[in-house]
């Protein structure tokens, strides 16, 4: 028999589930969180449902919002459970769960809504999970996309924005009238630079919409740069059973994830902050190792095997990590063309690094399906492949491995896997990676020059010549083919 989480039922519980002990009555808003999905659930709000269980720092709970459809689905559901989340980590020595309440409270899915939270003078820091297409960034020049249609929305009716950046701008643009500090804003998405991106976006923003603040913003609102971990699968059926089958409670929402959990941050915080380093949180004056080390090892591992694997028919990362053709194509791969564009990192080697991170691949309890893997190319691709495509080539270094698996998303892209089965292409840009990747397989230019994606390397000759090639071998001999030929060198 399963019991539903709400407060009410806590200590009803089965015994083998950690629940908070403090009173979520006492905890009081802090942090406004934008984009309350599993990873923000898994990674953010457990540690500082760690600090709370510590008798620390009550005053930073999390009141979450948001701006799109789902976040209204998310709302409904995590109200009916009093706001709280069972996080279940899925150790292959076995399972562990526990129910996280830093979070309080959650914004109506408004423009008022959210304004009216990020207005209140306790709010001292909003923290995003907005994905990384979320930053309205031009993939030719790497700045803000001003032309955005969401932005000219905003810019139209300054005082109801769609957006989560003209909503800050609006509550930034209350705060100065009533004379409340600014509060910090904090990504947390897996963007380079994810704080200056931010930055730039608000600015971006505050310069169509409100421009007397540009000059505030520029000197008084702090944007902490910051790098997260932790794998964290899509809630399903299988998920809901697991916390029901050993755990007895009934979640709707719940998360699982892997054990491992990390969180470097910039100390860059004028208004005061949780103390996270008491929960295993790493602040330092520069972000920018770790966050390179993370995006390209760790996110670009993923899109390597991505591709390839829904190509041969694997559902899950584990799956996939069993194949010792796929495995020496990802460590090939990183060994010889990833790793050595990454600058170094105190205290980490970077091979011991990578070996952890293979192992957390191929951890089957997680069920990290390879569909989630693949989805929104077009916003990952530019920020875990192409950079360093163009470290390289400005080196003069070798691209081979890195081609092929541009190929390999170009392949994916038509939508059809190598037994011809349908493959779904989740992606703002589906239908014209699907035109542009049909048309490749006899002219490879259409897909590689697509600007507003690809950007510089649209129309980099050597790019285009190595990423013809394997193109044209994953047409003719087939994915394991070309993948075997990489990976003994031949190709």
């Amino acid at each position: 028999m399963s019991i539903k989480l709400n407060l009410n039922n806590l200590m009803d519980l089965s015994r083998n589930i950690s629940v908070p002990q403090y009173n979520q009555g006492a905890i009081s808003p802090g942090i406004v969180h934008i984009g309350v999905g599993n990873f923000h659930r898994a990674h953010q709000a457990v540690y500082l449902n760690r600090l709370f269980n510590r008798g620390l720092d009550h005053d930073w709970g999390i009141v979450g919002a948001g701006v799109m459809p789902s976040d209204g689905l998310m709302r409904e559901r995590l109200e009916k459970q009093d706001w709280l989340s069972t996080i279940v980590e899925l150790d292959p020595d076995g399972y562990t769960a526990s129910v996280c309440g830093s979070m309080i409270g959650f914004a109506e899915v408004s423009a008022e809504g959210i304004i009216g939270w990020l207005t209140k003078p306790e709010i001292r820091i909003v923290s995003l999970t907005v994905t990384e297409g979320g930053y309205f960034l031009d993939p030719k020049t790497g700045g803000f996309d001003a032309g955005h249609p969401l932005i000219q929305e905003d810019i139209a009716m300054p005082d109801s924005p769609k957006t989560v950046f003209g909503s800050i701008v609006v509550a930034l643009k209350r705060r100065k009238a009533l004379g409340y500090e600014p509060f910090t804003v904090m990504s947390c998405d897996n963007v380079p630079e994810n704080g200056t991106v931010a930055k730039r976006a608000v600015l971006g923003v505050a310069t169509l919409m409100a421009p007397e603040l540009v000059d505030w913003i520029t000197t008084s609102v702090a944007f902490p740069n910051s790098m997260v971990d932790c794998i964290t699968p899509a809630t399903g059926e299988r998920e809901r059973n697991i916390a029901m089958e050993h755990f007895g409670v009934e979640d709707a929402s719940v998360v699982v994830c892997e054990p491992f959990r990390q969180w470097v941050l910039e100390d860059n915080f004028p208004q005061g902050r949780p103390r996270l380093e008491d929960v295993g949180v790493e602040f330092v004056q520069d972000v920018t190792p770790f966050e390179l080390m993370k995006l390209r090892i760790l996110n670009g591992g993923h899109a390597a095997i991505a591709y390839a694997s829904a190509l041969l028919g694997y559902e899950y990362a584990h799956e996939a990590m069993r194949v010792p053709l796929i495995q020496a194509f990802l460590n090939k791969l990183e060994q010889d063309e990833i790793i050595p564009t990454v600058p170094p990192v105190p205290g980490v080697d970077f091979h011991s690094y990578l070996k952890q991170t293979m192992m957390r691949f191929s951890n089957a309890q997680i069920g990290d399906r390879i569909s989630r893997l693949c989805l929104d190319g077009s916003n990952r691709q530019p920020k875990f492949i192409f950079p360093t495509i163009i470290d390289r080539l400005t080196q003069g270094l070798s691209i081979k491995g890195l081609a092929l698996e541009v190929a390999l998303w170009c392949r994916y892209c038509t939508g059809i896997d190598e037994a011809g089965r349908p493959l779904v292409v989740e992606d703002e840009n589906a239908e014209r990676l699907r035109e542009k990747a049909c048309l490749a397989q006899s002219d490879p230019t259409a897909f590689i020059g697509m600007a507003d994606i690809f950007g510089a390397l649209s129309t980099d000759p050597v790019f285009a010549r190595e990423f013809s090639e394997v193109l044209g071998s994953l047409w003719k001999n087939g994915t394991a083919f070309t993948l075997t030929r990489y990976v003994n060198g031949s190709t």
